[in-house]
């Protein structure tokens, strides 16, 4: 037994040498990364960011049904679900070709779109031979994760508008935003189009996808006009009170969340060390940025007002992920921090203006994803050396006239040949029962009026 231990050792002092040159050789030329474990995990980020952002639709519904009259929750209820069926199949028939047009990117390559999708999924049971074919991630995965982003700009528009419009119009108009409107713009940046080769830099969507669906929210809100008993005579403001704001609360956790996939997976890459330090930096940055914006709000409101807002507080931390969501990786978590922080003000300040506008912003999506997004685009260049602020504006404008002019076109259209609101007896009585026969809360209401 002695012996053997003494040949164990000295076989382990012979072979101490030639460990240390084959770790010296692997030192000089690291392995390499299957090609199929790349595919793998990349495809594996897309499909968890994309249920992740998926589950804000929960946040949103739940979100704009606490800041509702509790008349009008199943209407709510109702459209944020109607929204993500419609987005998704619209998606599929026409957007996913229309963002990403066949071929080169050109003018004559849009109309691509105009039918279904090809080549979306693999084929059942993909040979690892055949990877080569489909690129570095699955092409099911990558259109699952960019369906959840044309989904998200929809529920901007919903609570906007929410306690005045028809049901039926209001899903005309978001069939046309799914299909044609958010698609085509997002082609400029994330389908190579003219705003990509200008170098404009728009991590996750706070312009593509956010500012987009505060545009055609501020044209809905306008051409629909303020709810009923909103603004008096005289000028005075009327507050109208959410039903819910636990479920407000929950809501806003919830699309808290869903950010993560929504920012994370936006780096559009996991099969390498370098990629999920990213991913690990932007979650952090994300994070404090929401903080930043809730806590901004907090402080600022307890300031203005004498006592803290918590919906103020709500759409503030929403302020601070909108605001991040254009660059969440190159920033430090105190810039993050700050950056968000000023999204929280913008809120704060921007509710009130609106007010004095008389442009009535139901759950406050215009100044969260509007203006919020704005800044955050702006924002880029103060931490990112390869963005300039001349580009972020030029994208900004040409993005916004865009949207507003295709918004406004498909809502007076929509107008002229449906109606878009409610009669004053069903608007006053609550949608749920007129519009849809049944009630969220039956137990605590006569009749919707509640």
């Amino acid at each position: 037994m002695k012996f053997m231990r003494t040949l164990g050792l000295a076989g382990a002092m012979i072979a101490l040498p030639a460990l240390g040159m084959a770790q010296e050789a692997e030192e000089a030329a690291p392995m390499l990364v299957p090609t199929d474990s790349v595919f793998i995990f990349n495809s594996l980020l897309f499909l968890i960011g994309g249920f992740l952002v998926f589950w804000m639709a929960a946040g949103f519904a739940m979100l704009e049904s606490g800041l509702v009259r509790s008349k009008n929750v199943t209407m709510q209820l109702t459209k944020n679900i109607g929204l993500f069926s419609v987005a998704a199949i619209m998606y599929y028939v026409v957007g996913y070709n229309l963002m990403y047009p066949l071929g080169d990117w050109a003018i004559q390559n849009w109309f691509s779109g105009l039918f279904p999708s090809v080549a979306v999924l693999e084929a059942v049971g993909v040979e690892r031979d055949a990877l080569d074919d489909y690129g570095y991630a699955s092409t099911g995965s990558d259109y699952f994760f960019q369906l959840m982003f044309v989904a998200t700009t929809a529920s901007i528009v919903s609570g906007t508008v929410a306690e005045r419009i028809k049901l039926w119009p209001f899903l005309v108009f978001i069939l046309f935003l799914t299909a044609i409107i958010y698609p085509l713009q997002a082609s400029w940046s994330w389908g190579g189009g003219v705003l990509s080769e200008a170098g404009f830099s728009d991590f996750a969507g706070s312009t593509i996808v956010h500012s987009v669906g505060g545009w055609a929210a501020l044209v809905g809100a306008i051409i629909l006009g303020p709810r009923l008993g909103k603004y008096g005579k005289d000028g005075k403001v009327n507050a109208i009170p959410g039903s819910n704001l636990a479920l407000a609360t929950l809501g806003t956790f919830i699309l808290w969340l869903g950010w993560f996939g929504f920012n994370g997976a936006s780096q559009l890459a996991m099969g390498s060390v370098g990629d999920v330090a990213d991913i690990s930096r932007i979650f952090s940055n994300t994070n404090a940025a929401a903080a930043g914006g809730a806590v901004a709000a907090l402080i600022l409101t307890q300031v203005v007002y004498k006592k803290p807002d918590l919906t103020m507080v709500l759409n503030g931390a929403l302020a601070g992920l909108v605001s991040i969501t254009a660059e969440p990786l190159t920033p430090t978590l105190g810039a993050a921090t700050l950056i968000g922080a000023v999204g929280g003000v913008i809120v704060v300040f921007a509710v009130p203006m609106l007010d004095r506008l008389k442009i009535d912003d139901v759950v406050g999506a215009i100044p969260v994803h509007l203006l919020a997004g704005i800044w955050g685009t702006l924002a880029v260049p103060l931490t990112n050396s390869g963005a300039s602020f001349g580009t972020q504006i030029y994208g900004i404008v040409l993005v916004g006239i865009f949207t507003v002019v295709a918004s406004a076109i498909v809502w007076y259209v929509v107008k002229l040949a449906m109606g878009l609101r409610v009669d004053e007896e069903t608007e006053v009585n609550g949608l749920d029962m007129a519009e849809l026969g049944m009630e969220a809360y039956p137990e605590f209401s006569k009749g919707g009026a509640a």
